[in-house]
């Protein structure tokens, strides 16, 4: 079979890859395309990056393309014997065919040069050991020694060689494994799950980065419980993030959850994917009630209960974060929907008071239809009664929220009055005096006893110049 029977979207892809194979023959190369490029366009998944297999010095070949071409956005990795070329918005990469072997205590392998054989046998799954040629006399012609094709049409995840060998050699094809089966909805073989769950152990000797990096590609999956549900039943998400595992087999009650904590959890991290392509928003779900676990207790009258998980949880997301190597730029935002997650739901009753909405929005700030769309894919009971009591319950207090808003201008909240005006006013140097006086001005507002305007800011402070002045000075003697 030949590739162009596999249409793509892109006709300029096949007349560079034409042009590639015209050049290898013009200087003596052998060159494949392998890997996940023949099997997203068997899928039609766009995709723009392109894994060539170069028989002989894939590096020598890259550096005489790239000069031919007359690009210098080549990048060569000399001691893994690859390079990059970028190029027509396509990333092309180049590696000379070859054979690893591996140690126990390592997944550094020994590499020498090899065949073509020996390059498909190392590969990882049988759907991205595929090839074809670009070579002018065959080009396009399929090589599938391992059945990738009859693997795609069947959606599994196999591996070329026994999986023992294939996690051995490199443990994060666990995770890859997961990742596939997420991103492309396919089954996993049992003898690959059975290996993972006996090498789970292994994944310890690689870097907690790549480890994040596959993590995170499972999350940005259109339906990430897949690869989740896969790590917790073989036993590598006990290895990896016990913290997360230690949720599976927590009862809690069912009246809008699953009634286990970690199941509950992977249908809201589901139920937010379905909504949006947000991947931090997915993992502040995943996260939500990570401190369910060590704050669980039972009472015979109410049956279990976690009362504090919310802020016990925020306060062990950057922990977490840190420890298993997370990037650290959304850790706020996780932390203040994992806090502020049971908020919304508790404003439903008729008597809340305005001064209460007026708090969540400004705790939440720019991330409120966040939080709030995390609190709805919180509804998981399979009561079609339950859901739609406490769908409804959302939208009273969005209306709630909307209107508060809209009122009182609270989204961009913060004092009306600068503290260089506050200095000024009360003759003060700056000092934790100034945010106090601050502090109570915001209070008001929250509390509806002023407008959230500059005028009715300044006319508060002038009322109440002398207790604020008084209660100043009472700060600063307790505090000198």
């Amino acid at each position: 079979m030949n590739i162009n029977f596999y249409k793509s979207s892109d006709a300029s892809i096949d007349n560079l890859l034409q042009m590639i194979g015209k050049f290898a023959d013009e200087q003596n190369f052998s060159v494949y395309v392998v890997g996940g490029y023949i099997r997203d366009r068997i899928l039609c998944r766009e995709k723009r990056e392109v894994d060539f297999l170069v028989i002989g010095d894939g590096v020598r070949f890259a550096e005489l393309l790239s000069s031919h071409l007359q690009t210098r956005e080549i990048t060569v990795y000399r001691n893994f014997g690859t390079a990059l070329i970028y190029y027509l918005d396509y990333k092309l990469e180049f590696v000379g065919a070859r054979k690893e072997s591996y140690f126990s205590n390592s997944r550094k392998p020994s590499v020498q040069n090899g065949s073509f054989e020996d390059d498909i046998r190392r590969r990882d799954f049988t759907v991205n050991s595929i090839a074809f040629s670009v070579n002018q006399n065959d080009f396009g012609e399929i090589v599938d020694t391992f059945n990738g094709l009859a693997d795609i049409d069947k959606k599994i995840i196999r591996t070329p060689l026994d999986p023992e060998v294939t996690f051995s050699d490199d443990p994060l094809r666990i995770m890859r494994a997961f990742r596939f089966s997420s991103q492309l909805n396919f089954t996993v073989e049992d003898s690959l799950l059975n290996a993972a769950s006996k090498m789970s152990e292994r994944l310890k000797i690689v870097s907690p980065e790549r480890i994040v990096e596959e993590f995170l590609k499972i999350m940005q999956s259109v339906k990430p419980s897949t690869g989740l549900a896969l790590m917790y039943k073989t036993g590598v998400m006990k290895t990896l993030y016990p913290e997360i595992a230690a949720m599976a087999g927590v009862d809690q009650k069912k009246d809008f959850h699953h009634k286990d904590v970690f199941w509950h959890t992977l249908q809201v991290v589901d139920n937010v994917a379905e909504v949006t392509n947000d991947e931090w928003l997915r993992i502040a779900a995943l996260f939500h009630d990570i401190a369910k676990p060590i704050t669980k207790k039972y009472d015979e009258q109410s049956g279990w209960s976690f009362h504090g998980h919310e802020e016990i949880g925020a306060r062990l997301i950057k922990k977490i974060f840190k420890k298993y190597k997370f990037p650290l730029h959304k850790v706020d935002y996780i932390e203040k929907l994992t806090k502020l997650h049971l908020r919304p739901i508790s404003l439903v009753d008729e008597e809340v008071t305005d001064s209460a909405i007026r708090r969540l929005i400004v705790a939440a700030g720019d991330d409120l239809e966040d939080l709030i769309l995390m609190c709805r894919a919180d509804i998981t009971s399979k009561n079609p009664d339950k859901v739609k009591e406490y769908t409804s319950n959302y939208d009273l207090v969005v209306q709630k929220i909307h209107s508060v808003n809209e009122r009182d201008k609270l989204r961009a909240f913060q004092s009306p009055v600068r503290g260089e005006e506050i200095m000024e006013m009360f003759q003060l140097p700056p000092c934790k005096g100034v945010g106090i006086i601050k502090t109570e001005v915001e209070e008001a507002i929250l509390d509806g006893e002023i407008e959230n305007t500059y005028e009715g800011a300044k006319e508060y402070l002038n009322q109440n110049f002398l207790r604020l002045s008084k209660s100043v000075a009472e700060f600063r003697n307790i505090n000198t």
